[in-house]
Parts: structure tokens; C-alpha cells; sequence
């Protein structure tokens, strides 16, 4: 019996963002508990409303050159706004907002508050963005910044080949006091994007250090990065099988059956490829104990220095979701929801894939790498140098596919966000999902995602 055809998927475009942005337009992002959403362009970010899908605010005259990229600062109290931006100008900096007449702590009313403040005008020009500080170090243009889950650390990228990890080391949440805590040079050439591990089944396992972060590169990499027991960061996996420059990363928002999350990248070779932390049980161990470290062995405080840098964690590319694309893909993102992915690059195609339920399990090896390329259309992975056949290859299907979303245009982004907008029914919500794309015409796009 064959197996279930796969949902399809249409995606209807709701009305633009307004007012338009007539300028190039790189990145939008969702703030994490708000309907906000922080679009970059040009020297500056508008902050749309995902209520009324109109401008919010803006920051302005903090870079000399383009901005590139923004990060929303996690866990802040309702009404307290932060956010970091990646300039060409070599520069990170910190933002703050704050609504002055508001200070309740309800985090339900701090959203009905929030939108309803974007319907008065005159409330709203009260308010203003305030860059707090500027992190400078890098020798060239900064292209991804992000925060880490709990807001303790930011991560930085640049052209200049390196990564930077910063810490929050003020007393208080407002003291805006950052330092170098590390810089990573182990990439071959420009450093695309920086993405932190989400917390989410995290927790209990003394293998992994709390904070796990991930780094894309024009070196065709992905790398991996941990800080040890001497608190210094080190590379633990260097993820090859790209065939050029890896333009983007993500984790999975939400793993399932308790496993690690994995690793989303995508690239100027048209694919989307993911990858799976090789985990095993220990034998010795109770059943119920969680998943160990294919290293195995105890925690890093009971390693020696002399060995630690020699830990690799086991890393290998699980599936490469069908070719949607005929360019280079720019940006890709995992929806928390549903699991479903979309992606957007440089041919103006919007695709959305779908996985399917497993129905095996293991890798299967290919008998000689003539087999191996003629079983994946010619592209073998290459996971710690080994070619394998990567497992549920087949268990990704596209389900929808938009061609020129953008007109003539490139996209150059496209994330998953809640709607709050009018035209979403009411009891939707903060719950439905839309997909929002952001390209060269300067349009941010919202587009309803119809499954059938």
C-alpha cells in the first residue's frame, strides 16, 4: 500500500506591511512573546505592528552603514524592549525602548497593551528608541547577531572570518554592560550567520553545556560550538557536505520524543540540508536516564585540560529536503507549530516542506560512493568524512510552492510569526501561524498559510 499523500499547502498573501520601506530589506524578526516584528534595512530598523500591520517605531542614526541583521533581547519584563543590530559599519549595537505609562507585569495585557498603543499616534511619537551602547572589535562588516535563549550571552559574525561571544555582565538587566568573553577563528572565510541552540530539551543532560551555539560560513561549513569546564568556547563539530557558501542556520524550535534539537542549514547550492546529533544509550545506565554523549564519559569538569580540546561531538546530515529552488537559498525557517519548513533565496520562490512520520530508523550505508551519488541525484553527503546515505531524505515532501513572491525580486528572508492582524478570527490569535517574507522591493509580506 502506498503511503498517505502528503497535505497540500497554499499560501494566500495578506495585505503588506505598510508604509513600504522603498529600500532594500534583509531581515524580519518576530519578537519572541509581543506582535512585533523588527524588519533591518538600509541604516535603520522599523518595527512593524503584527496587530495593525503598520510601522510601530524605528531606530535610527545609530550606524554609518547597513544593517544587516537584529536580534530581539529574550525574558525581559513586559513593556521593557531590547534589541541588538548587526551593521556593515564593523559595529553591534543595544537598544532600548520603554513604555513609561505602562508598568503593569501582566505578560496577557502587556500584548493587548502594546497593540493597542499602536492606534494613538500621539501616544506613540512620546517614544523613542535609544541606542545604549555600541560593541566594536570586529575589523569588518558584522553580518548576524543573536541572543542566547536565557539573554546572557550575544553572538556576532563578520566578515572578517571570526565569531565573537559577549556577556551581559551588569548588575542589573539595564546596566547595558557587555565584554569579549570569546572570539572564534576556526572558519576559512566569511562568517554568514550565528544561531543559539533553543532550551528546549536541554535541561538534565550534564553532557551539554547550557548554552550550545552554531555558526554558518562561506568555507561551505557549519560549525558547532560549546563552552568547556575552563569556561573557554571550542569548536566541538564542523559540519561539511554544503557545496558552497552556507547562507543561513536554524535549530529546531521543538524536537520531539525528548531528543536534541537538530540543525537546519541551507546554502548557495539549493539545498536544505539537516542534521542530528548522534546520541546512544549507556548500558550500564538505568533506562530511564537521559540519551549520553556519543563521546560518552562523565561531564568536562572531570576531563583533563589535555583532553578536552580533543572532544568532537558526532554530528551527520540526516535528510536534504527535495530541490524547490534553482538559486541560491538565502533563508529557510522550522516553524515551531507545525514543523513544517519554508524557504526563500535568490530565484523568488517561496517553497514549504513537510516531514513525514518515521517509518525507520538507522542510517543506511551506501555500498561504494558511485551508489551513494546515484541514490541522491549525485549529491553525497559528506558527514565527519564519511558518505553516507542520509536517513528520511525521502520523508521530506514539498507541499507548496509560490513562484515570484517578490515580483522580479529577490527575497532575502522568510519566517514563521503568530497573527494578530483583523483578518485573522479572534480565537486565532496569537495562535495561527503566517509566513513573512522580506526582499529587495523593500515589501515585508505576510502570507496566510491555507492547508487543504
Amino acid at each position: 500500500m502506498s503511503p498517505p499523500t502528503a497535505e497540500s499547502v497554499h499560501l494566500a498573501p495578506l495585505p503588506p506591511f505598510k508604509p513600504d520601506l522603498y529600500q532594500r530589506a534583509w531581515q524580519s524578526v518576530p519578537h519572541p512573546t509581543l506582535p512585533l516584528l523588527a524588519t533591518v534595512h538600509h541604516k535603520s530598523v522599523t518595527v512593524f505592528s503584527l496587530s495593525t500591520l503598520t510601522a510601530h517605531s524605528a531606530l535610527t542614526n545609530g550606524h554609518e552603514r547597513s544593517v544587516r541583521s537584529a536580534s530581539w533581547k529574550p525574558n525581559l519584563a513586559p513593556h521593557r524592549l531590547c534589541l541588538v543590530t548587526g551593521s556593515f559599519d564593523s559595529t553591534a549595537g543595544i537598544w532600548r525602548w520603554k513604555d513609561d505609562d505602562d508598568d503593569d507585569d501582566d505578560d496577557d495585557d502587556a500584548e493587548v497593551e502594546m497593540t493597542n498603543s499602536d492606534r494613538d499616534g500621539a501616544k506613540e511619537e512620546e517614544k523613542d528608541w535609544e541606542l545604549m551602547v555600541v560593541l566594536d572589535g570586529h575589523d569588518s562588516e558584522i553580518k548576524s547577531v543573536a541572543f542566547s535563549p536565557g539573554g546572557q550571552y550575544l553572538a556576532t559574525c563578520s566578515r572578517d572570518k571570526s565569531v565573537w561571544v559577549w556577556e551581559d555582565v551588569g548588575e542589573s538587566e539595564a546596566d547595558d554592560e557587555w565584554e569579549t568573553v570569546a572570539v572564534l577563528n576556526e572558519h576559512e572565510g566569511d562568517v554568514k550567520a550565528v544561531a543559539w541552540c533553543p532550551e528546549t530539551n536541554r535541561s538534565g543532560r550534564g553532557r551539554y553545556a547550557s548554552d550550545v551555539l552554531a555558526s554558518a560560513s562561506y568555507d561551505n561549513t557549519v560549525r558547532v560550538w560549546r563552552e568547556d569546564g575552563d569556561g573557554e568556547w571550542i569548536c566541538v563539530a564542523v559540519l561539511e557536505g554544503h557545496g558552497g557558501t552556507v547562507w543561513g542556520l536554524q535549530w529546531e524550535p521543538r524536537p520531539k520524543d525528548g531528543r536534541f534539537p537538530r540543525i537546519m542549514s541551507w546554502g548557495a547550492d539549493c539545498m536544505i540540508r539537516v542534521w542530528t546529533l548522534k546520541e546512544e544509550e549507556e548500558e550500564e545506565e538505568e533506562a530511564e536516564a537521559p540519551p549520553q554523549h556519543a563521546w560518552g564519559g562523565g561531564g568536562l569538569g572531570g576531563i583533563p585540560n589535555t583532553m578536552r580540546r580533543s572532544l568532537k561531538e558526532e554530528w551527520e546530515c540526516t535528510a536534504i529536503l527535495p530541490q524547490a529552488h534553482t538559486r541560491d537559498i538565502y533563508a529557510a525557517s522550522w516553524s515551531p507549530k507545525t514543523g513544517m519548513v519554508a524557504s526563500s533565496g535568490s530565484d523568488g520562490i517561496v517553497a514549504v516542506y513537510r516531514e513525514e512520520d518515521e517509518s525507520t530508523s538507522g542510517t543506511t550505508h551506501a555500498n561504494d560512493d558511485e551508489t551513494a551519488a546515484m541514490e541522491l541525484d549525485g549529491d553525497v553527503p559528506m558527514m565527519n568524512g564519511h558518505a553516507e546515505k542520509p536517513q528520511g531524505s525521502r520523508k521530506w515532501k514539498i507541499v507548496s510552492t509560490t513562484p515570484n513572491a517578490h515580483g522580479p525580486y529577490e527575497i532575502n528572508h522568510i519566517t514563521w510569526c503568530k497573527r494578530y492582524d483583523q483578518g485573522c478570527p479572534p480565537e486565532k490569535k496569537g495562535i495561527e501561524e503566517m509566513l513573512v517574507t522580506t526582499g529587495d522591493d523593500g515589501i515585508v509580506r505576510p502570507w496566510q498559510v491555507i492547508t487543504s
